[in-house]
């Protein structure tokens, strides 16, 4: 079994997968060492049930979603010799928008959000390693080329469109429909593109993650 193929096979015990992989460059200001920036994505079927079973969701503690990344992917990229990042915890934040644009596999979608070759625009990161070696993952095709582009139509707040997120329209909306699909399960956006529809994240997940998105506003 390869280096890459040990990695893979340890993120799919705990439900994640590898959603993209690139090199760094010099204005990253990462260590000589660093050969590759591996992002880390939940994998479906069987994330949400997984992550909900540790005992950072069971203990009752605020952001367990967050304290279970830091974690696993910590403990691993130390297990591993490498570096971890995370989408959480700044300032400073990380990139998080434009290191996924460099894998040739995230793009930025007609609404704006990002859009992944195989989640689609229900894309999320949990973390990132950074490790020896060269990076291997093989672009994709961006998927919005020949698609008839749903979601620039599926807001019913009028909030993520081609001119971009509407973040104060969007949390009106939210607060006039708090048992609206939205809020119940997950963006409607996200859910009308149709890789998002392959893509088997529950709808509770998605609940999950919008409601701590509008109680942040």
């Amino acid at each position: 079994m390869s280096a890459a193929e040990a990695l893979a096979a340890l993120l799919a015990g705990h439900f994640l997968t590898i959603s993209g992989r690139f090199a760094p460059l010099p204005s990253d200001g990462l260590p000589d060492w660093v050969g590759q920036i591996i992002l880390l994505s939940p994998a479906e079927p069987g994330f949400w049930p997984h992550l909900t079973a540790q005992p950072e969701w069971l203990d009752g503690q605020p952001d367990p979603v967050d304290r279970w990344s830091r974690r696993f992917i910590g403990r691993l990229a130390c297990d591993l010799g490498g570096k971890a990042w995370f989408p959480f915890g700044g300032p400073p934040y990380h990139p998080v928008y434009q290191r996924p644009l460099r894998s040739g596999r995230a793009w930025d979608s007609p609404v704006r959000l990002l859009v992944q070759a195989d989640q689609g625009l229900r894309i999320s990161y949990r973390g990132a390693l950074g490790l020896p070696g060269a990076a291997t993952l093989p672009p994709a095709e961006r998927p919005c080329t020949d698609c008839a582009q749903p979601c620039l139509t599926a807001c019913p707040a009028g909030a993520l469109t081609a001119a971009g997120y509407d973040v104060p329209a969007c949390h009106a909306y939210l607060d006039r429909h708090p048992d609206g699909p939205c809020l119940t399960g997950g963006c409607l956006v996200r859910r009308a593109c149709p890789v998002s529809q392959g893509y088997a994240r529950l709808p509770e997940q998605s609940a999950y993650h919008m409601s701590r998105f509008h109680k942040a506003e």
